[in-house]
C-alpha cells in the first residue's frame, strides 16, 4: 500500500508502460510509436527504451526497437514465483495422460486470461501455447469460468471493455450474448467453447477452488473438434475434471 507520494516511483512505472506496448501485434516500436502507446510523451519514451537498451532488455536498430529473450527473464520469474503452477502441474501431467488430450490452467488479467501450467498431448491450435501465452477471455472456455467467479456487475463491465473482433466466423461477439454465456457458464460449474478461438478447437473449462471454495484459477480440456461433438463433452470428460478439482481444493 503506497502510504505517501516517495512510495512511488514514476519512472518505473513509465517503464514498465513501454514494456507492455510491445506485444504481437506491435513486435517493433519506434520512439513515436512507443510514445503513442504509452501515453508518454516522446522524451519520456526515448529515455525508458533507451534504458531498456542499456540494460540488454531491448535492441535498437537505429529507427525500431525489439525486446529481446532477456525480458522473458521478468514473465519466467513472476511465474516461478507463484505456488500454483508447481501445485497444479503434476495433476495436469496425470490428468492430460489418463484422456490422451492437452490440458491447461489460467489466471484472469483484465480482458485477457493467462496460462501458468499446461500439459499438452497434441497440438490443436496454430499457435504454441505455454506458461505466460495470452487469449481472450470473451471467447474462451476458461475466460467465461473465471469471468463468471467475478460479482456480475464486474464482469460486465469486463466483458464492456473487451476488445470482441471476432477470431473465427463462430466468436460470439455480441456483449449480451456473452454475459449470457457467463450466467450459463455460473449456473452449470463449467464452460464449452465450440470453435470460437479457432478453428477445429473445442475446450471445457470448470474453475478451482481453493479450500475457502474461492475461484483462484480455470481448468480446462482442448481438443480437436473431431475428437467429440460439443454437446458430449460434459459427458465425456466432466467427472474427470471435477476429480481434479475436488483434489486440487485440498492443497490450494
Amino acid at each position: 500500500m503506497l502510504n505517501k507520494p516517495t512510495d512511488y516511483i514514476a519512472s518505473l512505472a513509465k517503464g514498465l508502460r513501454v514494456i507492455e506496448a510491445f506485444g504481437t501485434d506491435t513486435p517493433r516500436l519506434s520512439i513515436a510509436e512507443a510514445a503513442s502507446a504509452t501515453g508518454l510523451d516522446r522524451a519520456t519514451a526515448r529515455r525508458a527504451l533507451l534504458t531498456l537498451t542499456r540494460e540488454g532488455y531491448a535492441d535498437y536498430d537505429g529507427k525500431f526497437f525489439t525486446l529481446t529473450p532477456r525480458v522473458l527473464r521478468l514473465g519466467v520469474s513472476a511465474l516461478a514465483s507463484l505456488p500454483l503452477p508447481q501445485l497444479v502441474q503434476p495433476w495436469l501431467d496425470q490428468l492430460s495422460e489418463q484422456i490422451g488430450e492437452s490440458c491447461s490452467v489460467a489466471l484472469l488479467d483484465e480482458t485477457e486470461i493467462v496460462y501458468v501450467a499446461r500439459a499438452a498431448q497434441k497440438r490443436v491450435m496454430s499457435i504454441g501455447l505455454m506458461p505466460g501465452s495470452r487469449l481472450p477471455a470473451f471467447c474462451t472456455s476458461m475466460g467465461r469460468i473465471l469471468l463468471a467467479s467475478l460479482p456480475r456487475e464486474q464482469a460486465i463491465a469486463l466483458i464492456e471493455k473487451s476488445d470482441l473482433t471476432p477470431r473465427t466466423p463462430f466468436s460470439v461477439t455480441d456483449p449480451a450474448e456473452i454475459i449470457r454465456r457467463v450466467d450459463q457458464a455460473r449456473e452449470d460449474g463449467f464452460a464449452v467453447i465450440d470453435q470460437e478461438v479457432e478453428i477445429g478447437l473445442r475446450s471445457i473449462a470448470i474453475p478451482l477452488f481453493d479450500k475457502h471454495g474461492r475461484t483462484v484459477a480455470a481448468l480446462n480440456i482442448g481438443l480437436s473438434a473431431t475428437s467429440a461433438d460439443a454437446d458430449t463433452l460434459a459427458e465425456r470428460f466432466l467427472p474427470k475434471l471435477l476429480s481434479v478439482q475436488s483434489g486440487l481444493r485440498r492443497v490450494l
